[in-house]
């Protein structure tokens, strides 16, 4: 067995010695022993892939030479003691590349065949060449861009409303078959062109043939996956933004912890298709309610048959989920004066939806949040929702659907739980935090948004003896500015509406509205409007 990364690894050659190859594409729960050895800017996947080799060292692992990252990764794990194959991958497909490619293949066979002790078989060579088909007929999603973990792309299969045709790096692996020939000299010339012709990457000087990948009239939609600091791919990404079909762009740096986030995107984006989907019939009359799971807080809306707002509630987020979750419910029943059995559906949404229990359906934040505004008022166009945890900027059509979104990362940097943290550090209680900013004479420009350096800035700002007013005013700028800078302010339009916990904080809000130039609308209760949608998407139903 030996592993390998990129789809230009001659593994048929393995083959050739009777072994098999096994695609190296782990995700690390950290990089707790990988860190110690290398910078924290490389590539997170060749973090990720020095993290896994510590722990499974055995197999021999192939690498080509085709970015830095990966060529120091090789290195690493060479001084780690660990078998290691290194090619030279040229990055075009010219007549000359081909040549030293193929003279690349030679050296490799030579050394395998002294490493394994036995002699090269052609043909086990020519019998390890299957025939893989990656199109998918009719309408079709596609994944695009660096390589994807194998739950990621089960989890898309499983949800999206369209077949997946995977075209991202790793699996646009495809080969001719191999001809009938025992020249040796003449077969490993054929396999080096043969790889080298493949649809390129990223990596590749010629990136033309590429354009094959969108050219289907069935394209309905692009998941497109990008590699934290990897460029590479990012360069294409910006090149389709313009294409005239829905497209969502992910980020991993390939730990356990993107998961949660990355999940919301992609359920989001998939609700924002409109795919015609059948729902659970339920009863008409009565009352219906939705429950919103946030980081900070759980909050539940309860409606009657007209959708009428008749109570809601907002408790904190304990430690299990569907505990704060029935506390809510329980608590909106109680205030509107009914029973459990009244209720006839219930939706829930938030990062903790799929855990609540005796939900009929469960629907991301985002287009919860996109229908709770319209409902408030329907000329909305931009929700800004800023939570304990996350900040989103959602973009609405004229009929409330959801044409594009933003959300920040893993980061906690511009939202509640940034505020709460700059609160404490300058003695502030949260009613104070909304309003200290309003009296401040110097422009203070708090340089970083990462909420642990802000956090020693601001108590730099403190020894310095700079105003408490002046400071407020800079945390309000800041975090007005990161989350303006998420949503790309060129694209927002007007009216806009400010939703989750932070709309209560005065001054980021007169902030927003300074950057904007427009006034916003917030609602008398912005945490609810999740769990308001949830509510009104249960109502449809």
């Amino acid at each position: 067995m030996i592993d390998y990364i990129c789809k230009y690894s001659p593994i048929e050659i393995f083959a050739g010695f009777g072994e098999d190859a096994n695609l190296l594409n782990p995700v690390s729960v950290n990089f707790e022993k990988a860190d110690t050895i290398t910078h924290r800017n490389i590539c997170s996947f060749s973090r990720a892939v020095i993290e896994k080799r510590f722990s499974e060292m055995k197999n021999p692992v192939i690498f080509s030479k085709c970015c830095d990252s990966l060529t120091d990764t090789a290195d690493v794990l060479e001084n780690l003691g660990q078998k290691v194959f290194i090619l030279e991958l040229p990055h075009t497909n010219t007549h000359c590349s081909i040549n030293i490619y193929a003279d690349e293949l030679k050296r490799l066979v030579a050394e395998l065949e002294e490493y394994y002790g036995r002699k090269f078989d052609a043909a086990k060579f020519r019998g390890a060449f299957k025939s893989e088909n990656n199109s998918v007929p009719g309408e079709h999603i596609a994944l695009m861009g660096a390589r994807m973990s194998p739950e990621i792309v089960e989890y898309i299969e499983k949800k999206s409303p369209y077949p997946i045709r995977n075209n991202s790096c790793t699996n646009l692996r495809s080969l001719p078959e191999c001809p009938d020939t025992e020249d040796f000299d003449e077969l490993m010339n054929w396999y080096a062109r043969a790889l080298m012709n493949q649809t390129p990457c990223m990596r590749m000087a010629d990136i033309s043939d590429r354009k094959k990948i969108i050219e289907s009239p069935d394209l309905k939609g692009i998941i497109y996956s990008t590699v934290s600091f990897c460029d590479y791919y990012g360069f294409e990404y910006a090149a389709l933004k313009n294409l005239d079909v829905p497209m969502l762009k992910i980020e991993t740096d390939y730990t356990l912890n993107t998961e949660g986030q990355m999940l919301t995107r992609l359920e989001a984006f998939f609700e924002s298709m409109k795919v015609d989907e059948k729902m659970e019939a339920v009863k008409k009359e009565g009352y219906t309610a939705g429950v919103d799971s946030g980081s900070t807080s759980t909050n539940a809306v309860i409606l009657d048959k007209d959708k009428n707002i008749v109570s809601f509630s907002v408790v904190p987020t304990g430690v299990k989920v569907s505990d704060s979750a029935e506390r809510a419910l329980n608590e909106a029943i109680k205030k509107a004066g009914l029973n459990r059995e009244d209720i006839t559906a219930m939706v829930s949404t938030g990062y903790g939806r799929g855990k609540i229990e005796d939900r009929q359906k469960d629907v991301t934040e985002i287009t919860c949040h996109a229908k709770g505004a319209y409902f408030l008022n329907n000329n909305i166009r931009t929700v800004i929702d800023i939570g304990g945890q996350d900040s989103k900027v959602i973009r609405m059509d004229e009929n409330g659907n959801v044409i594009d979104f933003a959300m920040n990362d893993k980061c906690a940097a511009g939202t509640g739980r940034f505020i709460e943290m700059m609160a404490q550090s300058l003695g502030l209680d949260m009613d104070e935090m909304s309003t200290k900013g309003f009296e401040w004479n110097e422009n203070i420009v708090i340089s970083s948004m990462c909420s642990v350096f802000a956090q020693s800035e601001v108590v730099s700002l403190i020894a310095s003896d700079k105003k408490l007013e002046d400071i407020v005013h800079g945390l309000n700028r800041s975090v007005a500015a990161k989350v303006l800078a998420l949503g790309n302010r060129n694209k927002m339009q007007t009216e806009y509406m400010m939703s989750g916990g932070v709309a209560k904080n005065k001054g980021v809000v007169k902030e927003i509205e300074n950057m904007l130039g427009v006034k916003l609308n917030v609602p008398d209760e912005p945490e609810i409007l999740g769990a308001l949608g949830a509510a009104l998407i249960a109502a449809e139903m």
